[in-house]
């Protein structure tokens, strides 16, 4: 994916190289960045913006299911975290405070959309020696992906988040605004419904 639109520029290939002190600050830690973005200054943002635009696009991409549906997400998300800056408080880490802005952006998109494609796992899949390995991983991660995007929002959130994302119970319940045994619930229930749809690959 290109760097965010609206946010942040990619720089030309031949360009030099940057200056050993940028301004924008990117030696500064999140919370620097976030108090100096808090006051207005556009390129502490960006520079958050670059560096965990990767992580956040990969979730968008694991819950919307669609890549470029998932960039568009990520865009206005990162839209929705600038004009939210402010509320900003530093009760939680900046990066888990950007995962429940773009989660809440993927469900708001998810709600009024059609059905999607289901490549969002490819990138999962390590590399088959073999034809027959390869077709039979292909049909297994597109299983993967209908039985993902077959589940509802609340499960396959809380899903991606604890097992493709290696998230902690007490950080999916603050991106996701549940207690932790609904969290711990939800998880359990999608791992029944996947588990039932990828019998035949195991």
């Amino acid at each position: 994916m290109g760097l965010v639109q609206g946010f942040v520029e990619p720089a030309p290939v031949d360009a030099p190289a940057p200056p050993p002190t940028p301004a924008a600050g990117s030696e500064l830690d999140d919370l620097t960045l976030v108090v100096r973005a808090q006051e207005g200054d556009v390129r502490a943002f960006e520079t958050l913006a670059r560096r965990h635009q990767a992580v956040l696009y990969r979730l968008a991409v694991r819950v919307m299911g669609d890549p470029a549906e998932a960039e568009d997400a990520l865009q206005e998300a990162l839209l929705d975290a600038w004009r939210r800056i402010g509320r900003f408080r530093g009760d939680s880490a900046f990066s888990t405070w950007m995962y429940r802005v773009v989660t809440n952006r993927c469900i708001a998109m998810l709600r009024k959309r059609r059905p999607v494609p289901v490549d969002a796992t490819d990138d999962l899949t390590p590399a088959p020696d073999s034809p027959e390995r390869a077709a039979e991983t292909d049909a297994g991660m597109a299983a993967l992906g209908v039985a993902l995007q077959g589940l509802s929002d609340d499960l396959r959130i809380c899903w991606v988040l604890r097992e493709m994302e290696g998230l902690g119970y007490a950080e999916i319940c603050e991106i996701t605004g549940a207690g932790e045994d609904a969290v711990r619930g939800r998880i359990h229930r999608a791992r029944v419904k996947l588990a039932e749809v990828m019998r035949p690959w195991r």
